[in-house]
């Protein structure tokens, strides 16, 4: 039994380090603290690997995409502190016209990516580029600080822990619905510090 199991944790450790580095990646935005950025970068780094060899491609090329946006939000996030009052982007809200334009990226992204995976030998074509659309979109809206990417992050958390379980990507399925249960409360804590802002 015990060999099973450390047999099975050799065999997953990328996956095992990803999910693990991935808690604290989440665990960091709901602080608001700047190591979200750094411990983001890796993670997705690791999940370039894990979801390449899964062929979950469009979620392949999200991690690629959020390599790229842990560089923006983290100078976003420093460069946001004034230096004479050294004070940070704060948590604001999306506006009706905001939350238009962003739907209609959503819904063009979702398209593209759809169309390219047509090619590909995915199996979940439409479900792995609705959660890559909507995450793209929840990203972004966390570099710029809009409270409203967490209940984005609760939909597609649950959304994306069945199509890991469908995979059979477990240590994925488990951080999915711990990210699900820690966007819940990301928004809460978010909430609060909008509400004491304003």
């Amino acid at each position: 039994m015990a060999e099973t199991i450390l047999g099975w944790l050799l065999s997953n450790k990328v996956e095992l380090l990803g999910a693990i580095l991935g808690i604290l990646y989440i665990f960091f935005s709901i602080q608001q603290n700047i190591l979200t950025w750094p411990t983001g970068l890796v993670t997705s780094a690791l999940y370039i690997v894990i979801f390449l060899n899964s062929k979950l491609y469009a979620d392949m090329g999200l991690q690629v995409y959020y390599v790229i946006i842990s560089i923006y939000g983290w100078y976003f996030w420093i460069k946001g502190k004034k230096s004479e009052t050294n004070k940070a982007v704060q948590v604001r809200r999306v506006s009706k016209s905001l939350w238009f334009k962003l739907s209609t990226i959503c819904i063009g992204i979702y398209f593209i990516i759809l169309f390219i995976l047509k090619f590909t030998d995915s199996d979940i074509a439409a479900l792995d580029a609705l959660t890559t659309a909507l995450s793209i979109v929840a990203t972004w809206m966390l570099a710029k600080k809009y409270l409203e990417h967490w209940l984005i992050w609760i939909f597609v958390d649950l959304l994306s822990s069945g199509m890991y379980v469908y995979k059979n990507l477990w240590p994925t399925v488990i951080l999915f619905l711990v990210y699900t249960f820690m966007a819940y409360f990301g928004y809460v804590e978010w909430k609060k510090d909008f509400k004491s802002q304003h």
